[in-house]
């Protein structure tokens, strides 16, 4: 009998060898696979918050970036003489712009109270009348404005501003004056507060700064 064998015990009880048996706790796979999916999770977690950040990151720079280069931005004003004020797009004044008015619709004196009202705002009147038979009643919308090429780079633009939305025509005449043709849909010409400061913001457009 060994040892290790009680007194008195025996049989099936008895123990043998020189060593003591180990007890060992059975092993929790649950709380190992569950420890392994968390730390799974931390790490994905982690990553992520990464990414977003350097997006985060990315995306001010872009926006930046966009805004510097983004077409009619202009910088933000500087103080000093570094930063000259915009130049007009348009130096013409309505007294420079010769312009003839003519009726291209059934009703009759349009044209010469238009005429009469553009030399109150300041615009030189030229001929005023009926619309020749290329014109006359075949214009729907409220006018069109005609002249020589020349008229395209300021004279249409400032006699525009009268007449909002006119569509503008070229032909063969080689002098600087401009005609104004009422169409069917014309009742007046645009209010003059609001002309005035179309005039205005062509002269002197200015231009948005970049943020």
């Amino acid at each position: 009998m060994s040892m290790l064998t009680p007194p008195g015990m025996g049989g099936k009880y008895r123990i043998t060898g020189d060593k003591y048996p180990r007890m060992r706790r059975p092993r929790h796979r649950r709380r190992i696979v569950t420890a392994a999916v968390a730390a799974v999770v931390a790490l994905g977690l982690a990553g992520w918050g990464t990414v977003q950040l350097i997006d985060a990151f990315d995306g001010e720079s872009e926006k930046k970036t966009t805004a510097a280069h983004k077409p009619g931005c202009a910088p933000a004003k500087k103080s000093g003489p570094s930063a000259p004020p915009p130049k007009p797009a348009v130096n013409l004044k309505p007294a420079q712009i010769t312009v003839n008015v003519y009726n291209a619709t059934p009703r009759g004196g349009l044209a010469k109270a238009a005429a009469e009202e553009l030399k109150a705002r300041g615009f030189t009147i030229g001929k005023v009348g009926n619309a020749t038979a290329d014109y006359d009643k075949k214009i729907p919308g409220t006018g069109i404005l005609l002249g020589a090429p020349a008229a395209v780079k300021g004279p249409f633009s400032v006699l525009g501003t009268q007449l909002p939305g006119a569509p503008t025509k070229t032909d063969t005449r080689t002098t600087a004056d401009v005609d104004l043709i009422l169409g069917t849909a014309f009742t007046t010409l645009a209010p003059r507060p609001s002309a005035d400061k179309a005039l205005t913001i062509l002269a002197n457009p200015v231009r948005p700064a970049c943020l």
